[in-house]
């Protein structure tokens, strides 16, 4: 399926059938290098990246970051944001998609087998990026992250410069009528940019789906979803 690449909102603009318990969410522990895959109801841009983007078992995700750190002083998630690459709370976080309901719409993925051990370098290499601007463009060959570039680049440096993630041509239309969704067009004729159709990229959508990262929590369930996270 097309791909379209991933938006992690300019301004700042989880999991079976059932909602998981408090206690479920209690008993489970976050792991530096997991994937925080979230629903952002944010506006059309957002809304355009779900109509064509495909996550794991259907869900539909506009934004994910990384757990950086967890220790006593508590729990941080890299991402690249608006602000640009700034490392979050973990409360921060969640509730920026918390629903009516008080569950935050995100799942959380964990990268298994031989790709695990990755994950220091890929957090320190993260951590390098920090201060870095967001990539309003949505561009793989400048210095700027978009959400889920931050999260390739991070893994193919760690891994010497081979990626772990693919890449896919990006697209920005409707697939139901092929035209350039209008939120698009504006957006890029504000920064006075072509829009990027068919260049490689990449989004939560098609990352929550790799064959080594596993859903093993979800703290509410995103939008689509019909799956459910591993015990």
């Amino acid at each position: 399926m097309t791909r379209v690449l991933s938006l992690a909102v300019l301004s700042i603009f989880i999991a079976g059938c059932a909602t998981p318990s408090q206690e479920e969410h209690m008993a489970f522990t976050l792991q530096p290098g997991d994937l925080l895959f979230q629903d952002l109801d944010a506006g059309p841009l957002c809304d355009a990246i779900e109509t064509v983007t495909q996550g794991v078992d259907g869900a539909k995700f506009s934004h994910v970051g990384m757990v950086s750190r967890v220790d006593g002083t508590g729990v941080t998630i890299i991402e690249a944001v608006g602000a640009g690459v700034k490392e979050t709370s973990y409360a921060d976080f969640l509730n920026r998609s918390a629903s009516p309901g008080g569950a935050s719409r995100v799942l959380v993925g964990r990268i298994e087998g031989s790709a695990r051990q990755l994950i220091p370098s890929a957090i320190d290499v993260s951590r390098s990026f920090l201060g870095r601007p967001y990539d309003t463009v949505f561009a793989m060959d400048d210095s700027a992250f978009y959400c889920s570039e931050l999260i390739y680049e991070s893994f193919r440096i760690a891994n010497r410069g081979e990626a772990i993630f693919d890449l896919f041509p990006m697209t920005f239309k409707d697939p139901q009528t092929n035209a350039t969704f209008p939120a698009w067009t504006s957006y890029y004729a504000d920064l006075g940019a072509p829009i990027p159709e068919g260049e490689p990229g990449l989004n939560p959508g098609g990352m929550s789906r790799a064959p080594f990262v596993r859903i093993v929590h979800a703290y509410g369930a995103p939008a689509g979803w019909t799956g459910r996270a591993a015990p």
